[in-house]
């Protein structure tokens, strides 16, 4: 019998978030993105939640204990490309998640500060967000707060353009490396997004996409980052693809009918191959 070589292996993505059980967002959005984009997705739940396209019901913490175990079992055999982190709902939380990146030296992170669901229910406590700030801000990559996300964090509601660009200037000042803040939240038929990169602004603009299926495109747009940091892509490539990504997974899923609230993201709408990288 011939012995088979391996010769290759896939881009390797953690994302390290909540379950949701609709499926639309979280852990089950970003495995969607993830396999979407030809990677190979990895999961380290931090908490399940009972929800639906409605709302949340219920969040259960999984014990930090078993968060660790596994974001180190999966580490430790498989390796790690690139990390999502999404839901952190507790200061205990975070810091579990801030000392696995450490233990494991883990780069090419994104940090979504899920705080706000998109039905309004928040999903942190204050502790945790303090924490969040001064525990995993400087770790990640780039952090993709929404208007709602970057109002919490700086203290002020934004209103403009003008506002997004002084709350991005205000969480560099905080300690992120970069951060793309997402002003899909604001009036108007244009969707402006700003990516800050040291201290230099990055406006995309788009026509908004009309649809009532918008729940996760948060988690799916950062998931889709790390994907494509995975696979070798720069931060600002890596930003853009991304945003393609969502823009063509909502495009596809506008006219579906998901359950009676936000419906999800067609995250299938255009899968590509599981790509395969060359070993060593």
């Amino acid at each position: 019998m011939t012995a088979i070589v391996q010769r290759f292996r896939y881009p390797r993505v953690l994302s390290i978030a909540g379950s949701d059980s609709g499926g639309g967002a979280g852990i089950q959005a970003d495995l969607k993105t993830i396999s979407a984009l030809g990677c190979y997705g990895m999961t380290a739940i931090t908490a399940l939640t009972a929800q639906n396209t409605l709302g949340v019901r219920a969040i259960h913490s999984v014990p930090l204990q078993m968060l660790a175990d596994q974001i180190d079992a999966v580490v430790e055999d498989i390796g790690v490309d690139a990390v999502k982190i999404g839901m952190l709902h507790s200061a205990d939380t975070v810091r579990t998640v801030a000392a696995a990146i450490d233990r494991h030296a883990l780069t090419s992170i994104v940090l979504d500060p899920v705080m706000i669901a998109t039905s309004g229910a928040v999903l942190i406590d204050q502790e945790a967000i303090a924490v969040l700030v001064r525990e995993l801000f400087a770790k990640a990559d780039v952090i993709t707060p929404n208007l709602d996300e970057a109002s919490l964090l700086v203290g002020r509601p934004l209103g403009n353009e003008a506002d997004m660009e002084a709350a991005a200037r205000r969480l560099l000042d905080m300690g992120a490396r970069s951060v793309l803040l997402k002003g899909g939240h604001l009036a108007g038929d244009t969707v402006s997004d700003l990516l800050m990169t040291g201290g230099d602004a990055h406006w995309m603009r788009a026509t908004r996409i009309d649809s009532p299926n918008t729940h996760g495109t948060g988690c799916t747009l950062s998931s889709a980052i790390a994907a494509h940091l995975a696979l070798g892509s720069a931060l600002p490539q890596a930003v853009q693809q991304a945003r393609d990504f969502v823009r063509g997974a909502l495009t596809a899923g506008a006219a579906v009918r998901t359950g009676a609230g936000s419906g999800p993201l067609n995250h299938g709408y255009s899968p590509e191959a599981m790509r395969l990288e060359p070993l060593g």
